[in-house]
């Protein structure tokens, strides 16, 4: 499994290199206007760094790479229920590479039309010392 996984991070991150992504990089400002205006954020981290880190108030937890290195076999059905394909997302992790893979995938793969990667994940959020809640 975990063979397959880092074959996935290889291919998606050749892929990002080869042109401008599909998917919508954002900083901390754009990040609390679109949550402002209900764009809903899931925080793909595990659920050990959220619980060392805290979450940004609001956030939908659900974890996309576990300790073992694999997708959890719930972790597409699970999204996929719960946002539509033009429906637009954000998604953040620890310092915006996974969930730059995901956008990758999301766009390329399955057909979603709006997605939000916060570029540099929530490292620049705890930096800035902006609101965090425990999970």
């Amino acid at each position: 499994m975990l063979a397959r996984v880092l074959a996935f991070f290889i291919i998606a991150l050749s892929l990002s290199g080869c042109s401008e992504p599909l998917y919508t990089n954002i900083d901390n400002t754009k990040l609390q206007s679109l949550i402002k205006n209900g764009v809903p954020l899931y925080d793909i981290r595990r659920p050990d760094e959220w619980k060392k880190t805290g979450v940004i108030e609001g956030s939908r937890l659900l974890t996309f790479i576990d300790k073992k290195g694999d997708i959890p076999p719930s972790f597409l059905p699970t999204l996929s229920s719960k946002i539509g394909k033009n429906d637009p997302v954000i998604l953040i992790c620890r310092s915006g590479n996974r969930s730059s893979i995901l956008a990758n995938y999301l766009m390329e793969k399955l057909a979603y039309t709006t997605v939000y990667n916060v570029e540099d994940g929530i490292t620049p959020w705890i930096r800035e010392k902006k609101p965090l809640q425990k999970p």
